[in-house]
């Protein structure tokens, strides 16, 4: 006699069927409405980049590691821009899903990991793309750590989709959340260890930075790429901890009251 499908087991290929669905309609939505959708994707940190290296290099001598201004800022723009899009991807997945909840099939947890999946591989190919072409193109007398890049960029992930989670439930239910916050976090480039070091710092602006999950982050990505950059701040402990008391807190009041939120 034939063994009946384990439900539990029914309900993983169900929720993978519908994960793949949703990043598929995703990446037709959000890349392929144009022909530069895709293309953006890279010219947006090259740019950056170009711009960060033509002001600095004109007034200094050498980056603050290394000897090439390119890669210097693309190690800290780069991983930046990463976060950025993440943590707003996720939080604006759940309000842009709203038709797609009404189906039995689609839960509020499908889109939430496929924006998550969807953005963080693009981003990945995005950093992958400008970090190759810039070592191809220059001499930058960096040595690649995969580990510690590995490190680095999982905790930059898990952060980016904590804030979007806890933001995903703020902005559903504080309107005004959504201005406050993009005024606020406009600084974060700079306080973030994107264009200085964090060593470099003066007191007391440097003990307060260090609460910054993003300065250890970014720095333990940059410890990858510079053999003599230890970075020895960057706590990947404080990091999670952080991640889950933020990731945890907006995962449990989204999963309470989305259905209302996305009611009003």
């Amino acid at each position: 006699m034939a063994r009946a499908p384990d439900p539990s087991t029914n309900r993983r290929f169900a929720t993978c069927r519908t994960i793949a669905a949703l990043i598929l309609r995703d990446m037709s939505a959000t890349y392929g409405r144009s022909p530069g959708g895709y293309v953006w994707m890279v010219l947006e940190p090259v740019l950056g980049i170009t711009l960060l290296t033509a002001i600095f290099s004109a007034g200094f001598r050498s980056p603050a590691l290394g000897t090439n201004f390119a890669i210097f800022y693309a190690t800290g723009l780069v991983p930046f821009l990463m976060y950025s899009t993440i943590s707003s991807a996720v939080a604006n997945a759940v309000r842009t899903s709203r038709p797609l909840l009404a189906y039995p099939g689609v839960t509020f947890f499908d889109t939430l990991a496929a924006k998550l999946l969807l953005t963080t591989l693009t981003q990945a190919l995005v950093s992958l793309i400008v970090i190759t072409a810039i070592r191809s193109i220059y001499v930058t007398q960096t040595v690649i750590e995969f580990g510690t890049i590995l490190t680095g960029y999982t905790m930059l992930i898990g952060f980016a989709a904590a804030v979007g989670l806890l933001n995903g439930f703020l902005f559903m239910k504080y309107e005004l959340w959504g201005r406050v916050w993009s005024i606020i976090s406009r600084p974060l480039v700079f306080i973030s260890g994107v264009i200085f070091l964090y060593e470099n710092m003066p007191e007391p602006y440097r003990g307060w930075l260090w609460w910054n999950p993003l300065v250890h982050c970014i720095g333990k990505i940059r410890s990858g790429f510079y053999i003599h950059y230890d970075a020895l701040y960057a706590s990947p402990i404080y990091v999670f901890i952080v991640t889950g008391l933020v990731g945890l807190t907006g995962m449990l009041f989204l999963s309470r009251h989305y259905r209302e939120l996305l009611e009003i």
